[in-house]
């Protein structure tokens, strides 16, 4: 039985994840499962999958865990540090799916214990990518991508030579304004950007996809998870979201990886890997899709995207101050302090204080640090909003 972890559990990844352990009883072994907010649901998937500790982010929320849990020989616990002491637990593979910065902590203490880290949490490499791959290679842990556009070029990859690659092409849908014109985007309300069109997500990063801050934080993903130069990563609005990514190589052939807009087949191959195993996805009948758009991003519509490449012209702690001043920026669009396209100001102006000013030139890159500069972008970021107010 292999041990796994699941950090993020009532998320739609993690939901998504033990859709497909629990349809292997009697393979796993789960250890931990962490999530928010949601407590019945978190002590009703630990039942069932009878897992060793149960952990909510809220401390005050502690009893209510137990009583749920009463009976069932499940610990639970509360808080932060309960939640990186659960990373600690061994086990064999951990899905790493907390949305947000909060993710880097668990994660960096799994790979610690030379566990495959199956990465959700776009976060940890965009905040620190290059401290958590020197973990994982100092302590023999290993990442796989979960994302569909990094797991779509993961798999492109298979057998190839990185050096042959020329240029890596991510894939967006364009999110629930992909056809709105600017004038309406800036008067889009919170609600208005949670209606994906195709895919089923957690608010939070489905506005980001509305905001295009999704794939900007994946453009530094790509870049972090497969050492390619930023200059090599390209940006695609595929309306379609069936063609998560291509690979192109220096022969001009494009390795396109094409599948349904369903997150189990991306979770899954992080799952067996490096067996393919059966999954429960549709299969797609491509002559009854008959076509498949493309389109470049406008970006006027997108800033966020150019920001992303800034960020890596930028390196070393940019990548935090990027990232916790954009989820500071959600924050202020979902309490309706600042409207949709203002959010790509906020950063903007983030950016320009922290990064372009070289206040962070010289710091290093260690778990503190990140932690260190996370919080003042998300400071400065507060002050920017509260200027706009004004």
């Amino acid at each position: 039985m292999r041990k796994v972890s699941i950090f993020g559990a009532t998320g739609s990844i993690g939901q998504n994840t033990i859709d497909l352990i629990a349809r292997e009883p009697g393979a796993y072994d789960v250890v931990a499962l962490t999530g928010g907010q949601n407590i019945a649901h978190l002590a009703a998937d630990a039942r069932r999958l009878d897992a060793q500790i149960a952990v909510t982010a809220d401390e005050l929320r502690l009893g209510e865990l137990r009583e749920a849990l009463a009976g069932s020989g499940v610990e639970a616990a509360a808080g932060t540090r309960a939640i990186v002491e659960a990373a600690t637990r061994p086990a064999d593979w951990v899905m790493s799916a907390i949305v947000g910065a909060a993710g880097l902590a668990p994660g960096m203490k799994a790979l610690e214990q030379g566990a495959t880290l199956a990465l959700a949490n776009k976060e940890s490499l965009v905040t620190a990518g290059d401290l958590i791959m020197r973990t994982a290679r100092q302590h023999g842990g290993r990442i796989l991508p979960v994302d569909s556009e990094h797991s779509a070029v993961f798999q492109g990859l298979v057998g190839e030579d990185m050096g042959a690659v020329e240029r890596i092409i991510i894939t967006a849908s364009g999110g629930a304004f992909r056809d709105w014109s600017l004038q309406e985007m800036a008067r889009a309300t919170p609600e208005q950007a949670a209606k994906h069109p195709n895919w089923d997500m957690g608010l939070r990063i489905t506005i980001d996809s509305a905001s295009m801050f999704n794939k900007a934080l994946e453009v530094i993903e790509t870049k972090e998870f497969f050492g390619c130069p930023h200059n090599m990563i390209e940006v695609l609005v595929h309306p379609e979201s069936m063609v998560h990514a291509l690979v192109g190589f220096k022969d001009g052939a494009l390795m396109a990886h094409v599948g349904p807009p369903d997150m189990r087949h991306a979770i899954g191959y992080a799952l067996h890997w490096p067996d393919r195993r059966k999954l429960p996805v549709e299969r797609l009948d491509l002559a009854k899709i008959g076509t498949f758009t493309f389109r470049q991003p406008d970006p006027v519509r997108y800033p966020a995207l150019r920001l992303a490449h800034e960020v890596l012209e930028a390196g070393g702690l940019a990548g935090a101050v990027f990232n916790a001043a954009k989820e500071t920026a959600l924050d202020g669009f979902l309490a309706r302090r600042i409207g949709f396209l203002q959010m790509a100001e906020v950063v903007e102006e983030v950016l320009e204080r922290l990064v372009a000013s070289q206040c962070l030139k010289n710091a290093e890159m260690t778990l503190d640090t990140v932690q260190e500069t996370d919080h003042l972008a998300r400071k400065t970021a507060q002050e920017v909003m509260a200027e706009q107010d004004r």
